[in-house]
């Protein structure tokens, strides 16, 4: 029987060393993979998503059979019960709206009846908590009724149900964690949420065509709801954050890249709350999974200013060669394992990049071994199975 208590401590002290840019004894494994848990332990993705303790068990069957030092402990993170109970329009659910193959979608905020309108700047700026209640709510919502509307019976149910599955899900991710500790021997990944505050107007509010719009047409207002937005997620991060400040504050960046944005925008209207965002978190030692989803390496003259060791910068679609350059002396730098080669590529294809990669980033350290981006259900289990042996291989310091 493994000492799983032993082998947790084992893992954990290597993941934590190599995010704070350190040698660890070798190259942690740390995937975010979503729907190829399904896969791997015969689910659909109807199923995992329906069913969240199936999610759970198809992350512990992969911790079991892949032996990662790390990992989240349910990246189908969309439970259809939450999003049934709580009536929310802007998830498509396999098997319910799309087929039950197809892993859960996000719907864009409609161009022309964004969940925020053009002239509510200032209602949010005012009152960003007020605002989402009384105006952003119900719009999102197929049943809750804004302020002044006649109260309904459907509206008092989804707000009690819509609480009442919240609180049943998120509770239930103490003891599956717990489980990975006593009988996988596998850490959690991050722990906390965090959102750019132009990524909230752009995701949840104003949707990004009609945002694209508003850098031009009110541009101060954008950045005044940026500044108004930061002490709210600012507050969030730090509460949910990892008590022991031993694991980041998950933070994925959606459209401050190049081509949503160009780099003179990132510089003007993205980067300054973030940045400080990033900066008062590490005043309290916590660190920030900088998960840069598209192509950020047009931006890493700004990602460079952040203090050393304060985030882990995630790799997607940058060249992670050029990353390390440019930024590998100050912090960890985790993924660039192509998504598109563990879908369609092969085992030995898979193994040479590895390879590749701890050669040419992780040779003195501070790199952690994952996918570009989060894996769903076409990422083939025999690359998935080559990313990690070719890892635990080339990956011994």
């Amino acid at each position: 029987m493994p000492d799983f208590e032993k082998l947790y401590q084992e893992r954990l002290t290597r993941y934590y060393t190599a995010m704070r840019n350190g040698k660890p004894d070798r190259v942690p494994i740390r995937p975010f993979a979503a729907e190829v848990t399904a896969v791997h332990a015969g689910f659909s993705c109807q199923d995992v998503t329906q069913d969240y303790n199936l999610a759970f068990e198809a992350i512990l069957q992969c911790c079991r059979d892949y032996d990662w030092d790390a990992t989240v402990p349910n990246m189908v993170y969309v439970w259809s019960g939450v999003v049934q109970s709580a009536a929310i329009k802007y998830y498509a659910l396999p098997g319910v709206q799309i087929p039950p193959t197809t892993g859960f979608q996000y719907i864009e905020p409609p161009e022309n009846d964004a969940n925020m309108r053009d002239d509510e700047y200032d209602l949010l700026i005012e009152d960003p908590t007020g605002f989402l209640a009384d105006r952003w709510l119900p719009r999102v919502t197929y049943t809750i009724k804004a302020p002044g509307e006649p109260n309904t019976f459907a509206n008092n149910m989804t707000l009690l149900s819509g609480m009442a599955a919240m609180k049943n899900y998120f509770a239930a991710y103490g003891p599956h964690l717990a489980k990975m500790r006593s009988e996988t021997g596998t850490p959690g990944a991050i722990c906390g949420i965090l959102k750019a505050p132009f990524d909230i107007l752009a995701d949840k509010m104003r949707g990004y065509k009609a945002l694209c719009m508003d850098v031009f047409m009110r541009p101060d207002k954008v950045i005044a709801a940026c500044e108004a937005l930061t002490p709210h997620l600012l507050y969030m991060a730090k509460r949910t954050s990892d008590p022991s400040r031993t694991l980041p504050v998950g933070l994925w960046l959606h459209r401050g890249c190049v081509p949503f944005v160009s780099p003179a925008q990132f510089e003007k209207f993205y980067w300054p709350t973030l940045k400080y965002i990033i900066e008062e978190l590490w005043k309290d030692g916590i660190q920030t999974l900088l998960y840069a989803e598209g192509e950020w390496n047009p931006n890493l003259k700004q990602i460079k200013q952040l203090p050393e060791k304060s985030i882990v910068y995630h790799v997607d679609r940058g060249d992670i060669f050029e990353v390390h350059r440019e930024v590998g002396d100050k912090f960890c730098i985790s993924g660039g394992i192509p998504n598109d080669l563990l879908a369609v590529g092969r085992p030995d294809e898979v193994r040479d990049f590895v390879r590749k990669v701890i050669e040419g980033v992780g040779r003195d350290g501070g790199y952690i071994c994952d996918a570009s981006a989060i894996m769903q259900d076409d990422t083939k289990l025999e690359n998935l199975r080559a990313m990690c042996d070719a890892a635990r291989e080339f990956g011994e310091y």
